[in-house]
């Protein structure tokens, strides 16, 4: 593979702060990276850096001669030109119109948004995907496409639809799944949406915050650890990495020992030992590397939820929308059960956040009811955080302190402070006003102040904005042992598919639909409607079929034999599955594995892998049979 570019001990600044220092990455032809890290590790300062917008403070950034780099920041451009002019400067329609590239970009962008329409009076979501389709169609109308795609956090403000368009297409532009390649080239790409980085990355660069001691002491910059592989492979070989921390941690943990255990033997002072002694116990504390920033959030005790939780009966709502009105809901009914956990998914306007506003009861409906059972106490957490704008000048602590100024967690008092503490906030971070804090720590602040008011019904709205993957990993662990019941808007597929046992969808007909098939459901209902509309909208017309009941007996009859079939072919396959991830847990459980211990760790991995994939597609199969 063709080099692109790579860096030499490069080196960033932040203020008096170092950010990165002694970064040495490559990038080649093909690659596709997915780049992590908690909130203000640097993910977007490295971005920068290797796109040529930031000058390094050290170090260089070698690049190939003729390399382009089409760079998407997080801040969108303030401009009243159009929404085309934005896209395509200086282009007529027919020249950007002829490229199927792009008009797949448009088609997956930019369906609601009025080409002719000042980006400035676009909403924020819809400058998000215009900026998008700027940086994917750069070059694509002169024929010479930029060669390096640096992303970052495209997939804000794109539905679930909208997230598998955009890994649909880089994978068909730099060659994923199986596609052929339509350009050479690389992706490099900072996002927290772990079905993406599934779904398009071949490897993950992981950017670890540096630490600043204090007290005179030097700082510890940010780094970059590479693993190869998907997300999935990441997570595996994080865990073996730390698995042999651990162990090279206790070895050190036992030499520091016996150092200063000899160090304290005897009445005479330090300075009587031997210096060579005395220069290897300080060595052994000076090399300890600073533990990560762990988040650890906590089960909370939840009040007694009765047989009633929400119902929705018979509820139609809608809204003005200009001179027309528009229908969110039409004689809907659903009741949620105790301790059900739901997923709920749509199109952008369907009514996602409006569903919760009536089940939480912000709003009511214009027929129909809500009814809460006597034992109910719901809440909500918003897209938002806006909500602590109102405690912006209290510090941390004080703002948990101020919804209860101590929680039981496994039958022992946990104060404010230490719960604050517990959740991933340093001292330091503690007694930081709440005004000055990350939008990452924002949300964590916000979570944890909702489950310390002790609900036993919790509405999640987009709840995963703004944090990083290991955060997101502890609140999912969190939601897993959460005893009410829950609801959860997201378009974050892996979330939704990790925490719910099932997903409904809003299509924007004003109905709930049950999603037997999950949000790959969901995606085919969405691709059919647009299938139907594109053949509606260009006049051609359907011929209902005049099959003959007994046709119609034996296509039932078939389709029985088929299910049937599968069903054999569905338990086998679950036997199989069983027996692998059995064999899987004897090799990970050898404390010392050989070369040929991980050999057949990797082998068994992605056999497991593939009889999933199989599993999962007989069953769907099934399910279509079924309906």
């Amino acid at each position: 593979m063709a080099h692109l570019f790579g860096t030499q001990n490069l080196k960033a600044l932040g203020g008096s702060r170092i950010i990165l220092d002694g970064i040495n990455v490559s990038v080649e032809d093909g690659d596709r990276i997915g780049i992590l890290g908690s909130n203000g590790a640097g993910k977007s300062t490295l971005l920068g850096l290797l796109s040529g917008v930031r000058k390094p403070d050290g170090g260089a950034l070698i690049r190939r001669d003729g390399v382009e780099v089409a760079f998407l920041t997080q801040r969108d451009p303030e401009t009243d030109a159009t929404v085309l002019e934005v896209i395509h400067p200086g282009k007529e329609a027919h020249e950007w119109a002829s490229n199927a590239l792009i008009r797949d970009i448009h088609a997956g962008l930019l369906a609601d948004v009025p080409l002719d329409k000042p980006f400035n009076q676009l909403s924020g979501g819809q400058r998000r995907r215009v900026s998008l389709a700027k940086v994917l169609s750069q070059g694509l109308i002169d024929g010479h496409p930029a060669e390096v795609l640096i992303l970052d956090e495209p997939t804000n403000h794109l539905d679930v639809e909208g997230v598998a368009w955009l890994a649909g297409h880089l994978n068909l532009r730099f060659g994923g799944r199986g596609n052929k390649a339509r350009q050479s080239g690389a992706l490099l790409v900072v996002t927290h949406d772990r079905w993406f980085l599934d779904e398009v990355c071949t490897h993950v660069w992981e950017v670890i915050a540096g630490v600043d001691p204090g007290k005179g002491k030097p700082q510890i910059p940010g780094r970059i650890e590479v693993y190869e592989g998907s997300y999935a492979a990441y997570v595996l070989a994080r865990a073996e990495r730390a698995r042999l921390a651990e162990v090279a941690a206790a070895k050190r943990e036992n030499l520091l020992r016996k150092e200063l255990a000899w160090l304290r033997r005897g009445a005479p002072a330090r300075t009587s030992k031997p210096r060579f002694r005395i220069d290897a116990a300080e060595a052994l504390i000076a090399n300890e590397p600073p533990p990560r920033d762990e988040v650890e959030l906590v089960k909370m005790a939840t009040a007694r939820l009765g047989k009633d939780v929400l119902d929705l009966e018979n509820v139609s709502l809608a809204f003005a929308d200009g001179q027309r009105e528009k229908v969110i809901f039409s004689d809907v009914t659903y009741r949620l059960a105790p301790a059900e956990r739901v997923g709920i998914v749509g199109v952008n306007g369907a009514g996602k956040t409006t569903l919760l506003r009536l089940l939480s009861g912000v709003i009511t409906p214009d027929k129909g009811r809500v009814k809460q059972g006597k034992t109910v106490s719901v809440a909500v957490l918003s897209q938002d955080t806006h909500e602590l704008d109102e405690i912006a000048d209290l510090r941390v602590v004080e703002a948990v302190n101020a919804v209860a100024p101590s929680v039981v967690i496994g039958g022992k008092d946990v104060t404010a402070s230490q719960l604050v503490e517990r959740i991933g906030f340093t001292k330091e971070r503690a007694w930081t006003p709440v005004a000055d804090i990350s939008g990452g720590e924002r949300r964590r602040l916000q979570l944890v102040r909702l489950l310390m008011s002790e609900p036993n019904v919790i509405l999640l709205d987009e709840p995963t904005n703004d944090l990083d993957t290991d955060t997101l990993a502890a609140m999912e662990d969190l939601l897993d042992s959460f005893p009410g019941t829950l609801v959860v808007v997201s378009h974050d597929r892996y979330l939704l598919e990790r925490v719910t046992s099932h997903q409904l969808a809003l299509l924007g007909d004003g109905k709930l639909r049950h999603l037997p098939g999950g949000v790959d459901e969901y995606l085919r209902l969405r691709a059919n409607l647009e299938t139907s509309v594109n053949t509606s909208a260009s006049g051609a017309t359907e011929t209902a079929p005049t099959t003959s009941k007994t046709s119609t007996a034996k296509a039932d009859r078939a389709a029985q034999k088929e299910m049937q079939k599968l069903e054999r072919q569905i338990d086998k396959l679950a036997t199989q599955i069983a027996e692998v991830d059995a064999k899987l847990a004897d090799v990970s459980a050898i404390l010392n594995p050989t070369a040929a211990d991980i050999e057949i760790m990797t082998e068994l991995v992605a056999e497991a892998a593939q009889l999933r994939e199989t599993h999962e597609e007989l069953e769907m199969r099934w399910l279509e049979l079924a309906e």
